[in-house]
């Protein structure tokens, strides 16, 4: 899952400061304890002899095990006495070993070169603070999404608005539960209110959690930081070329705020083809209807639109504040 270079560094900072956090606060109660009882820190010295015996007789020819066996019984012993000396004197038995947020790994983040799932979960978490920053992520989630706004009277076509979300509801709750690289694309559509953003933001919620990494964003914000980027005013830029492009899914929201230039038609060209080619799904929202969308971008963009994305269009009135 590429995330984005930030994330990855962030992760790794916070792992480095749960683990030194540990360990020094281990530390200081490790010295507290060696100065207010002697006793265990003569245990801890012994503790110390008994391994370095034990690896020294991992490398003797003869016949160790015994002698191994009979050290490590010692140190079983050493130990349960340091633990009852502890605990008489208010201290947990544990007190002198580093309090791990994560003791598989010990907020390494990583398992014999494998990453562990505590690191798993920090991407996810910093991937989720990502998408916060730009919209209500956790505001929007399936099982809020209230299908009982929508009207239940068919409009002139006989089509009957709620049906038509709860079906729409459904196929976005599978395509995020059964979200892959090899996902297909979307392109909803729909009048202002009707829930485009929720159902994409939903949609980030489930692919997130499953490992995936996301880059969600208006049209504008994406096409302004990118135009940034090219002529070398993105130091600030939230959005990159590659962050864009490389994502697992793209959602980009509200297609038609850009502001209407030849570049931002370009970069949107480029995004869209781009992904297509990689192969990388891309989750399309707008308010704008196909007879909108065809007069206001070229072909190259909406011959892409119909013939490589599943188009799902939401029907009926503003529902936000009903």
């Amino acid at each position: 899952m590429p995330y984005n270079k930030s994330i990855y560094l962030k992760a790794e900072h916070i792992l480095t400061k749960r683990r030194n956090d540990a360990e020094a606060e281990a530390k200081i109660r490790a010295d507290e304890i060696k100065l207010n009882l002697p006793e265990v820190d003569e245990i801890q010295g012994e503790l110390s002899k008994i391994g370095l015996e034990i690896s020294t007789l991992f490398f003797y020819n003869g016949n160790a095990e015994e002698k191994v066996l009979e050290l490590r019984s010692k140190s079983k012993a050493l130990v349960a006495k340091r633990s009852e000396i502890l605990r008489k004197n208010g201290y947990d038995e544990d007190a002198m070993t580093p309090d791990y947020i994560c003791p598989v790994c010990c907020d390494k983040g990583f398992i014999n070169n494998r990453i562990c799932q505590c690191h798993r979960q920090l991407l996810k978490d910093l991937m989720k603070e990502e998408v916060r920053k730009h919209a209500p992520l956790d505001d929007c989630k399936f099982d809020n999404f209230d299908t009982e706004k929508y009207s239940d009277e068919p409009d002139e076509n006989g089509i009957i608005p709620r049906q038509r979300a709860e079906k729409i509801l459904d196929s976005c709750r599978k395509y995020a539960q059964n979200f892959n690289k090899n996902s297909k694309n979307l392109l909803l559509l729909g009048m202002t209110g009707l829930g485009k953003t929720h159902l994409s933001l939903a949609i980030a919620n489930v692919v997130i959690n499953r490992g995936y990494s996301v880059c969600y964003g208006t049209s504008q914000n994406i096409c302004e930081d990118l135009q940034n980027e090219q002529f070398g005013r993105g130091d600030d830029a939230f959005y990159t070329k590659r962050g864009v492009l490389d994502c697992d899914l793209l959602i980009i929201d509200d297609l038609g705020t850009e502001v209407e230039n030849q570049y931002s038609i370009a970069t949107l060209y480029n995004i869209i083809n781009s992904r297509i080619l990689s192969k990388k799904p891309t989750v399309i929202n707008t308010n704008y209807d196909f007879s909108e969308l065809l007069g206001k971008y070229d072909q190259r963009i909406t011959s892409r639109l119909t013939g490589e994305y599943t188009v799902m269009q939401i029907l009926g009135k503003d529902i936000r504040n009903s």
